[in-house]
């Protein structure tokens, strides 16, 4: 449903230069995980979905237009196994093509049903604003060396974990839930992105390429504030502290040679365990919050197996 929604969007309009790039980020697939929330969301209250599918399609053309943006930023080269839209064009197109998936987002939250639909959009406009914060607080970090573990869970919660929690909400919001299970359904978003976020840093060191769609070893390269980094130069002892340091900001080395480097430092240390509790842990608060949703678990099944299958995706 999402994914033909998706490809019948009107995207035939002129200029092509504005449009081709939309329409090729859109096409880049990937787990539509955002739409699929506020949908499941949607059905636990009502069997039919068509009148969530709107803001469903809005929300997953906001997120790829983050991730669009997020990729010039970073000068990333592959989202998705594909072709960055900054490479495959230029900078100017990635700006301005992203800048239009961002009002066509909204054009398609405005056509959420009625009388739900302002506090829908509320709730839209307030994410937007939080992930925006989010990023600034991710480029904040790339000159600090000082960056402790307290402030990277809030800045991966306001850059990933609100559009996962949003996504339910608006779900909910638009079925006329309780406001106990619109905030329920929130918190449950809002810890399973946390212990999303958590492993997407874990398989950007351990993962697979052919898996996980993009480049391993990218945060290490452009010396990113991870949980990785942030632990490792906590838990490291002189020695392991000096060699990591050496490591950072060091661009003129091999960067093979620095990926394996770091990600054995990474594995003495003793972070790919920690990562892994601290996933585990948010993980299983998404469980509790999910567990307090007024609804019998049969009709909660789907959002605790998708959440199974999210928090399986580690090799």
């Amino acid at each position: 449903m999402v994914e033909t929604a998706i490809a019948d969007m009107p995207l035939e309009r002129q200029p092509k230069g504005l449009y081709e790039p939309i329409r090729y980020v859109l096409s880049l697939g990937g787990k539509r995980i955002r739409p699929a929330l506020m949908l499941m969301a949607y059905n636990l209250y009502h069997e039919d979905v068509a009148p969530c599918l709107p803001p469903a399609i809005g929300l997953e053309t906001y997120h790829n237009f983050t991730l669009l943006h997020d990729d010039l930023m970073d000068r990333a080269e592959v989202r998705r196994g594909k072709t960055c839209v900054h490479r495959k064009w230029n900078d100017n197109t990635a700006i301005l093509s992203g800048d239009n998936m961002l009002v066509l987002a909204f054009r398609y939250m405005q056509q959420c049903p009625q009388p739900t639909m302002p506090a829908a959009l509320a709730a839209f406009t307030r994410t937007a604003v939080e992930i925006n914060e989010g990023q600034q607080l991710d480029i904040d970090f790339e000159t600090r060396s000082d960056v402790t573990e307290d402030e990277y869970i809030e800045m991966i919660r306001l850059k990933t974990s609100v559009l996962l929690a949003c996504a339910l909400e608006i779900g909910a919001t638009l079925a006329g839930a309780p406001q106990s299970d619109v905030e329920a359904l929130y918190r449950y978003g809002e810890s399973l992105g946390l212990a999303f976020q958590l492993q997407d840093d874990f398989l950007d060191v351990y993962g697979d390429p052919s898996v996980f769609g993009k480049k391993i070893g990218g945060d290490i390269l452009c010396d990113k504030k991870t949980f990785m980094l942030i632990n490792a130069l906590q838990g490291a002892n002189d020695e392991q502290r000096r060699e990591l340091q050496q490591w950072i900001g060091c661009k003129a080395c091999n960067p093979d040679e620095k990926v394996r480097a770091v990600t054995n430092l990474y594995t003495q240390i003793g972070v790919d365990c920690l990562a892994r509790q601290r996933m585990d842990y948010y993980y299983a608060q998404a469980e509790a919050h999910l567990d307090k949703v007024g609804l019998p678990q049969e009709r909660k099944q789907a959002l605790h197996l998708i959440a199974q299958e999210l928090m399986n995706r580690r090799k």
